[in-house]
Order: structure tokens, then sequence, then C-alpha cells
């Protein structure tokens, strides 16, 4: 699962060497905390958050096949 959301934020940022992910349990269930170059927020998050809401679909919908609940937040610092 952090693979498939590192490729993909890697293809969307312009600094790939910046994409950090960090792996959390809590009570909503394994939480993905994505954090990029700040130049690339906006690129991970998108218009209205139509990326970031994308990257959560799928990431979800792959997560569906180990029964597990994952969220993706995304880190802006």
């Amino acid at each position: 699962m952090e693979q498939l959301i590192r490729v993909i934020a890697r293809a969307l940022v312009d600094h790939p060497e910046d994409v950090q992910i960090q792996v959390k349990e809590d009570a909503r269930g394994l939480v993905y905390e994505l954090s990029v170059h700040p130049d690339d927020v906006g690129k991970v998050i998108g218009k209205q958050g139509r990326i970031a809401k994308a990257v959560r679909t799928v990431v979800s919908s792959a997560a569906v096949k180990e029964r597990r609940r994952v969220i993706v937040d995304i880190i802006s610092e």
C-alpha cells in the first residue's frame, strides 16, 4: 500500500525525492501520512481537492483486498 501511494505521489510532484510517507495505526484504521515538498502540496491536493480524493479512492479500493480501512492524510508544512 505504501509503495502504491509513493508511486502515485512521485508521478504528481516536481520534487519526487522529497516524498515521505509515515504509517500509523489508530482508531480509524491504518493512516498513511504523505508529506511532499512545500511547492508540490497544491499539485497533490489539486483543484478543489480532486487529486487528493482520487488518490484516496484508489488506495481505499486497493485496501479492500486486504480487508483494511486505510486513510491517506496529506501533511502540508
